[in-house]
Order: structure tokens, then C-alpha cells, then sequence
């Protein structure tokens, strides 16, 4: 199964399908669905409100650093179709690349359109119909137009596939429009499968608050909206490690530590919680729990490198020097140029110094 163990992360909420009715059906095929990035995460689905939500150079700049840490970015409808729930309008053979050199749209551009289901195909092989519809599109950009007004504007003729019959011009607005005998006339009608529940568009609105929130340093309101959040969804494991992390921030350990424990009850595999737990429970010098905590964080992710390095630290300062060059050597394997690295490097040294006396005697 294309979805089994992997894990899904959505920004901005759906359009064309419940998120709740999505979690249950990923879950129901052995995947995960999280709200919010973590390093587990394999895909990336875009949800058609961020269009709304964010501007273009934001959604771009999301874009690019997604691909930067090879997530699959998906469209809703690619989502919708991994998961089995929507089927593919029947394609030729056009790549991808055949596409672009007929219509001459530019490939970032293409890839950004077809991100929010601008065409009938989310990914190879296309059809005949995309053809015609990246020809529309790369007209309507040389009169002016920016990818995100023809994303935003084409769903509302309630299917992508029917503007290959019509005229679509740009005017000097944030829209596009058809021509008719009448004259311009918007693109009417409601978004394809418009489906979504008032409840998803708050929860990701509240979660998105919390996060800015976060950013910005207000620990104590970004721990309320995301308390909010957990109100709405309390299957939320993103949102309780989240506001876990607003409240040790602002000092409040007992909290944290009660979020961190309520995001694992969630989600025994979120490697960040074990993680963060464990320096939390290393502050309150409660070591063994720590230690635990960082094997576990290592058990799900054994390339968790910042895991490595403290669980290495931390049996140095218990003077467990053996257990201690153990990690470091393996963080070594992992990190070879970084100032962590150096400091790994010297503890090896150290430990071997320090060992090698004990063996010969």
C-alpha cells in the first residue's frame, strides 16, 4: 500500500475534503496524518485554502524549502487519489516535459499551478486537456497574470477540464474572467468537492495564529491557541507538542512535560517529543528518565543525530565513558564538519585517553 507507514503533513486546510474524514481514512491504511511538519513527515499536502491564507512569495518559499528536505509535495486531488478516494480522468502518454515544451509555461510555474489542481492531472501522464489548459495559462501570464490569481480563480467554474472550452482573459484585477457574446463575465460557482466542515477552516486558522504566535516569542498565547486547538481535535499530537514547547519556554515545566507525555500518548513514534522530553526531564536532573527517553527517540529515528550527540553527553557526565564514545562515534558517522562534530571528535579523544590507562593496567 502506497500509504502505509508513511507520514502526512497538510498546510492550509482543505478544499475539496474533510480533514478529519482524510485522517481517518490514512490511518485506516496504516499511514499518518499530522498537522504541521515534523521530521517524519514523507508528504506534504498543499490545501487549496492557503491560497486565501498566504501570499505567493509564502506559499513559494514553502515550496521550495519542502523540496529542499525531499517531501513529496502533493495537490488535494493527489492526495485524494493516493489514498484511493478519487480516481484519474483517463490521460494520453504527455510527460511532463512534453507538456512544457508545447505550451511553453514555465516548469516552476507548472509545478506551482499543478500543486492546487489547476490541470486534470496532478502528476504523469497528462492529457490533452492539460495541454490546452497550460496554453490558456502561459497566455494569461504574458497578459499579466501571476500563477496564484490562476489558482485561485479556476476552480470556480466547478471544473478544471470545462475551461479548455472557454476564452479566458486577464483585466487589471486579482481574477480571471471568461469571455462570452455578452462580454467578461467571473468564473462562477462553488469549489470543486466543497466539502469541508466550518470546524477544519477555524482549527487551521486557530493553529496557524498559534504558530506566528510562537514565532514571534508570545509563549503564553501561542500555549492558549494551541490549547484551543486540542479543544477542537484532541487527537492532535503536533498541537500538544507544540504548546509543550510554548510552556517550557515560558518557564512552566510541569505543564510541558504533561504535553510532551500527552503528544506521545498520541503518537508512541514522535521522535521531537521523546527528544524534547528528554532534555526537559535532563534539566530536572532526572537522567535515567532522560536517557530512556533518548534511546526511544533513537529506536523510532536512528539518524536523529541531535539525539545521538545528548544521549552521548549525557553518559559522559555520568562518567559512563565507554557507553559515551559508543554515540559519539556513531553521531561522527552521521556529522563529520559542524562545531558539534569537533566536539564529538574531542570526547573521543578524551574518553580514549582516559580508557586506554584503565586497559593496560
Amino acid at each position: 500500500m502506497a500509504v502505509a507507514g508513511q507520514t502526512f503533513g497538510i498546510v492550509g486546510a482543505l478544499a475539496a475534503f474533510p480533514r478529519r474524514l482524510a485522517a481517518r481514512e490514512v490511518e485506516r491504511q496504516l499511514g499518518h496524518l499530522r498537522r504541521g511538519i515534523t521530521r517524519q513527515t514523507s508528504h506534504l499536502v498543499f490545501g487549496r485554502s492557503l491560497l486565501s491564507k498566504a501570499s505567493e512569495a509564502e506559499i513559494e518559499a514553502r515550496f521550495d524549502a519542502e523540496m529542499g528536505q525531499n517531501r513529496r509535495p502533493l495537490s488535494e486531488n493527489g492526495f485524494l487519489r493516493l489514498l484511493g478516494l478519487m480516481t484519474a480522468p483517463e490521460a494520453s502518454a504527455l510527460s511532463r516535459q512534453s507538456l512544457l515544451d508545447q505550451s511553453r509555461l514555465a516548469a516552476r510555474t507548472f509545478d506551482l499551478l499543478s500543486l492546487f489542481d489547476a490541470f486534470e492531472h496532478d502528476s504523469e501522464p497528462f492529457s490533452f486537456r492539460d495541454l490546452i489548459l497550460a496554453r490558456k495559462y502561459a497566455g494569461l501570464i504574458d497578459s499579466g497574470a501571476t500563477w496564484s490569481t490562476i489558482a485561485r480563480s479556476v476552480h470556480r467554474s466547478g471544473s478544471v477540464a470545462a475551461l479548455t472550452a472557454l476564452s479566458l482573459h486577464h483585466e487589471r484585477s486579482d481574477a480571471i474572467y471568461v469571455r462570452r457574446a455578452e462580454g467578461l463575465s467571473e468564473l462562477d460557482g462553488q469549489l470543486l468537492f466543497d466539502l469541508g466542515a466550518p470546524d477544519d477552516a477555524e482549527l487551521e486558522d486557530l493553529f496557524a495564529r498559534a504558530e506566528v504566535a510562537e514565532e514571534e516569542g508570545l509563549c503564553d498565547e501561542a500555549a492558549a491557541l494551541y490549547q484551543r486547538c486540542l479543544a477542537i481535535d484532541p487527537t492532535d499530537s503536533v498541537a500538544a507538542f507544540n504548546r509543550a514547547n510554548c510552556l517550557k519556554a515560558a518557564g512552566r515545566q510541569v505543564e510541558a512535560a504533561h504535553d510532551y507525555i500527552r503528544a506521545l500518548k498520541l503518537d508512541p513514534s514522535f521522535v521531537e517529543a521523546w527528544f524534547n522530553l528528554a532534555g526537559l526531564m535532563s534539566e530536572r536532573g532526572r537522567v535515567d528518565i532522560a536517557r530512556r527517553h533518548l534511546q526511544k527517540a533513537i529506536e523510532f529515528d536512528g539518524n536523529y543525530a541531535d539525539a545521538i550527540f545528548n544521549l552521548a553527553k549525557l553518559e559522559f557526565d555520568a562518567d559512563n565513558l565507554g557507553e559515551a564514545r559508543r554515540w559519539w562515534r556513531r553521531y561522527l558517522e552521521l556529522d563529520k564538519d559542524s562545531e558539534w562534530a569537533r566536539a564529538a571528535e574531542r570526547g573521543v579523544q578524551f574518553v580514549d585517553l582516559h580508557l586506554l590507562p584503565r586497559t593496560a593496567g
